[in-house]
């Protein structure tokens, strides 16, 4: 056996339960401090109580409140977004004549109309119009994420 590679061993380790309640037992630490023991855990006593030595409950509630905040603010940033993308004009994106003038053919506006096809068809329904090639959808993926519109669906290029 290599020596100096194990702990040392207390043989009379004091335990000390929240409740008040302490005991000897041999282990590797010295003093042992535990929330619950077999004289107050409730499947040993019978009663239902919640032992809330640091403030768990609130800290849960807080978690809670501020995850209910966090959903309440993406959804209203998501409306906004809808607004924002209602109100971009494929135009003022700087993409090619080429791209514009398919897009246009094809009944494609504003960037709301870009995303709605994005949700039905993925890249595929754009890539489908004719002279709307993969630099194309590059270029206007690149320039609706500058203005923060969501693109569903998408991988980074």
């Amino acid at each position: 056996m290599k020596s100096d590679i194990h702990p040392v061993y207390f043989p009379e380790a004091t335990v000390s339960c929240s409740c008040g309640n302490t005991w000897v037992t041999g282990s590797t630490q010295e003093s042992i401090n535990t929330d619950l023991c077999h004289k107050c855990h409730p499947f040993y006593t019978g009663e239902q109580r919640i032992v809330d030595t640091e403030g768990q409950v609130e800290r849960f509630y807080r978690k809670l409140e501020a995850r209910q905040q966090h959903v309440t603010e993406s959804e209203e940033s998501s409306e906004s977004q809808e607004d924002i993308a209602s109100e971009v004009v494929l135009i003022e994106l700087g993409l090619s004549k080429r791209a514009l003038s398919a897009l246009s053919e094809a009944n494609i506006n504003n960037a709301e109309d870009v995303v709605s096809m994005l949700n039905e068809g993925g890249e595929e329904a754009l890539l489908a119009i004719s002279g709307f090639g993969r630099k194309s959808l590059i270029d206007l993926k690149k320039a609706l994420r500058a203005l923060d519109i969501e693109l569903p669906g998408t991988t980074d290029d």
